[in-house]
C-alpha cells in the first residue's frame, strides 16, 4: 500500500512538472516577439470625404475580426505594407487608410482643406462606411495624435488604443523638435539644417520654402528636412542610408509629401488649442489604453507618455530601454505586438 501511495504520488508530481512546463512553453509562444507574415488586403478602395479630398483605404485579415484602425504618422507619411504585420490576421480586421494629401489619398499634397479636425471626421466616416461598431485605434507618433484626438471626439466609438511615441502637439513639443531640445544631443545634424536654412529652423520657415515655385528648390528643402528627421529618429541609422533615401526618386513623393504636411501642421500648431490633448483626456480614462515609449526617442521623448499615462487611470506606459522613435526598432515591435496580442 506504502509502495502504491509513493508510486502514484510520483506520477502525479512528474504530470503536475509536464502541465507547469506546457504552461510556460505556450506562454513563451503567446508573447510574439516575430512581425506576422505579409498579408495582401481582399479590399481597397477610395471613400469621398469632401468635394476636393476622397481617401483610400484597405481592408486585410478577418472580415469578422475585431477592427483596428491603423493611423500613419508625419502627417504625411501615409501607410505601408509593414503596417499589417502587427496584428492576428485570423483575430483581427486591419483597416488601413492613407490621411487627405498623403500616400494614394487624392489629391496628392493637397493641405487645403486639410487639418487635424478633418481627419478626425474622415476616421468616423469610415468607420460608419464600413458599417463598424467601436474600433481599437493603433497609432505611432502623429498618429497617436491623431488617435488620441480621435478618441476624444468620440470615445465611445473606441474599445481600446495601442500607442507609441506620444505626441501630444503643445508648444513645448513642437519646439523641442525644431532644435530646442534635440540640438543638445545631434548639434551636427542642427547646424547643417541651420547652414541649408540660413536662418533658425522653424515649421513657418519651411513651409514657405517647400512651398518654393522652384522645384529644385522645393526638392532642396524637402530633402534637408527628411534627412533631418530621420536622423533624429533612429539610435544608429547611417548618414549614408540617409542621403540615398532621399535622393531616390522612388522616394521623392514620399520625402516631399512630409516636408509639406508636417510644416504646415506644425506651422498651425496642429490645429489644436494649447494643451488641449492632456486637458481632455479625461474623456478617454476609461478606454483600455497601451503607451509604448523609447527611452531614448529625440522626436517624442518619453516625458510627453509619462504626463498622458499620468492622466489615464486605465493606462499602461512601456518605457522600452535601448530605443528611439524608429517604429523598426526589434524592441519596439515585440511591445506592441504583445499589446495587440492582448487585445485579441
Amino acid at each position: 500500500m506504502n509502495k502504491f501511495s509513493l508510486r502514484t504520488i510520483s506520477l502525479i508530481l512528474i504530470f503536475l512538472v509536464f502541465l507547469a512546463y506546457c504552461s510556460e512553453r505556450d506562454q513563451a509562444k503567446n508573447e510574439r516577439e516575430a512581425l506576422w507574415p505579409p498579408i495582401t488586403p481582399y479590399k481597397s478602395d477610395y471613400l469621398k470625404v469632401s468635394e476636393l479630398h476622397e481617401i483610400y483605404y484597405e481592408l486585410s485579415g478577418d472580415p469578422n475580426g475585431k477592427p483596428v484602425f491603423v493611423l500613419h504618422g508625419g502627417p504625411g507619411a501615409g501607410t505601408s505594407p509593414y503596417y499589417r504585420q502587427f496584428f492576428n490576421p485570423e483575430s483581427y480586421l486591419i483597416v488601413l487608410h492613407d490621411q487627405r494629401g498623403a500616400g494614394k489619398s487624392r489629391p496628392s499634397f493637397e493641405i487645403r482643406e486639410n487639418t487635424t479636425q478633418h481627419l478626425v471626421e474622415d476616421i468616423e466616416r469610415l468607420r460608419k462606411h464600413l458599417k463598424l461598431g467601436k474600433i481599437i485605434l493603433f497609432g505611432g507618433s502623429w498618429g497617436s495624435t491623431l488617435a488620441l484626438a480621435y478618441g476624444e471626439t468620440y470615445p465611445k466609438n473606441v474599445s481600446a488604443m495601442v500607442l507609441r511615441g506620444i505626441f501630444t502637439a503643445t508648444k513645448q513639443e513642437i519646439d523641442h523638435f525644431y532644435g530646442g531640445g534635440v540640438r543638445s544631443f545631434f548639434p551636427e545634424t542642427f547646424e547643417k539644417l541651420k547652414q541649408v536654412l540660413g536662418q533658425e529652423p522653424s515649421p513657418e520657415v519651411f513651409l514657405k520654402l517647400v512651398q518654393s515655385e522652384d522645384p529644385v528648390e522645393q526638392q532642396k528643402y524637402s530633402k534637408a528636412w527628411t534627412a533631418y528627421e530621420f536622423k533624429l529618429g533612429s539610435l544608429e541609422i547611417s548618414d549614408e542610408f540617409i542621403e540615398n533615401f532621399v535622393n531616390s526618386k522612388d522616394n521623392a513623393d514620399i520625402v516631399f509629401a512630409l516636408a509639406l504636411i508636417e510644416n504646415y501642421y506644425m506651422a498651425n500648431g496642429c490645429f489644436f488649442k494649447e494643451g488641449q490633448l492632456l486637458r481632455d483626456a479625461h474623456k478617454i480614462k476609461d478606454i483600455p489604453i497601451v503607451l509604448v515609449n523609447g527611452r531614448y526617442d529625440m522626436i517624442c521623448p518619453p516625458l510627453n507618455a509619462y504626463r498622458l499615462h499620468k492622466r489615464l487611470s486605465n493606462s499602461r506606459l512601456i518605457i522600452v530601454e535601448a530605443a528611439g522613435h524608429w517604429m523598426g526598432a526589434p524592441s519596439i515591435e515585440k511591445a506592441l505586438l504583445k499589446a495587440m496580442q492582448e487585445f485579441e
